[in-house]
């Protein structure tokens, strides 16, 4: 009898050994795994870092043209202008869209028994609201300049 619990003891202890190395190799896989996760998700943001400097570059290169005239009354004077682009801001209708996404969110959240219902029908009734408000100023504008 002795002899079967020896055995018994033996195989517990042998079995829970090769148990917790099993443990350990999960434990590393699961490790190296998200090690290449990590990897990838940093190539990614590398690239985008990448393009964004380029589209910057892009940009800076378009306001910086120089415009040269010739006279050609007096050979000699040249005049050299510096033109500058105009930068491109939201439309009144783009901010006019997201105010009143987000005031209409918040409102409805807090009118509604149902939060989440209610925040994304007031966000879309403002957004649809801010966007008709926004394209009127923006038409507004165009008569202002003509």
């Amino acid at each position: 009898m002795k002899a079967l619990y020896i055995f018994i003891a033996a195989l517990f202890i042998v079995s829970c050994q090769n148990q917790g190395k099993a443990d350990i190799n999960k434990a590393k896989q699961a490790s190296i795994d998200s090690m290449k996760v990590e990897i990838n998700r940093q190539r990614v943001i590398d690239s985008m870092r990448t393009e964004m400097a380029k589209l910057r570059e892009e940009k800076s290169m378009e306001s910086q043209k120089v415009v040269v005239v010739h006279q050609p009354a007096n050979e000699t004077a040249t005049t050299t202008k510096t033109t500058t682009a105009k930068k491109k801001g939201w439309s009144s209708a783009a901010k006019g869209a997201v105010i009143g996404a987000g005031v209409g969110a918040v409102t409805g959240a807090v009118v509604s028994k149902k939060k989440g219902e209610g925040a994304i029908i007031g966000g879309l009734a403002g957004a649809g609201v801010g966007a008709g408000t926004g394209a009127i100023i923006d038409d507004s504008k165009k008569k202002k300049k003509e």
